[in-house]
């Protein structure tokens, strides 16, 4: 395999965003990256002081959401709400753009809340990833496509600051035809389309639909350097048992199957 357990294990931003989640549940998420020795957890705003001491000394960044998941709340909460994260010991910052903004083309809007963000985050020498919930995009919106919709946002968010463009949160559900609510996430068309999009000093993250060892290394591929998970145990571990079986190959693997 040309990449290495520590070249995907720190792709992976481990996820401790679901509502339901315990301070005991987030403490043993925080242990399990460390284990794991992942890039990163992703966690809410509430506990990410605690987070920064059940990582303390483990190489395991703290990354904070804001706005989260629907990116609705005013530019000046966001500001504020990461400026407490920083102060709480977050290393990066999760935002989600204000997309109701973004498809009535109010474009300056949209880049004011990014750079709002971005400017407090670098103020503490944190990075930010900024989400643009692609489940939401599919028909395009402010006269364009669906593929130029997302490639004027990762413009603005360039230009806003951004250190990584994200595809989604993992809880952007859709309506579907038969009345059931589901979402892709991350697909490989949204990862090459948003890494087209960029320079190279911005980086892609996917998120949802990555669920194991192949999907992670698809990401690779296709020019991501993160990718939210829950399932990091089950992709690392299916690393050692290839590595110990010798059978390290090419991933061919999918991604953009739902799921975060």
């Amino acid at each position: 395999m040309k990449y290495n357990y520590s070249d995907l294990a720190k792709m992976i931003d481990h996820s401790l965003l679901h509502p339901t989640m315990t301070d005991a549940d987030l403490e043993a998420g925080c242990k399990l990256a460390a284990q794991y020795q992942v890039a990163s957890v992703c966690i809410k705003p509430y506990a990410v002081k605690q987070a920064v001491e059940w990582l303390r000394g483990s190489g395991v960044l703290v990354g904070c959401v804001i706005g989260f998941p629907h990116g609705n709340s005013s530019t000046e909460s966001k500001r504020y709400e990461t400026e407490l994260a920083c102060k709480d010991g977050a290393n990066e910052i999760d935002m989600v753009v204000n997309l109701g903004k973004a498809l009535g083309s109010d474009w300056d809007y949209v880049e004011a809340d990014v750079k709002a963000v971005c400017d407090e985050a670098h103020k503490h020498g944190a990075k930010v990833k900024v989400i643009f919930e692609n489940d939401y995009l599919t028909n395009g919106g402010a006269g364009l496509s669906s593929d130029d919709f997302k490639r004027k946002l990762c413009e603005i968010c360039e230009r806003a600051g951004a250190d990584w463009v994200k595809t989604s949160t993992g809880y952007g559900f859709v309506k579907q035809a038969d009345g059931s609510y589901n979402y892709k996430g991350a697909t490989e068309h949204d990862l090459a389309l948003m890494r087209a999009s960029c320079s190279p000093k911005v980086q892609v993250k996917a998120a949802g639909g990555v669920r194991d060892l192949d999907g992670l290394i698809k990401v690779r591929d296709l020019g991501g350097s993160r990718c939210g998970a829950t399932a990091t145990a089950a992709m690392m571990d299916e690393y050692r048992k290839r590595e110990a079986a010798g059978t390290l190959e090419g991933s061919g693997g999918k991604i953009g199957s739902g799921g975060y």
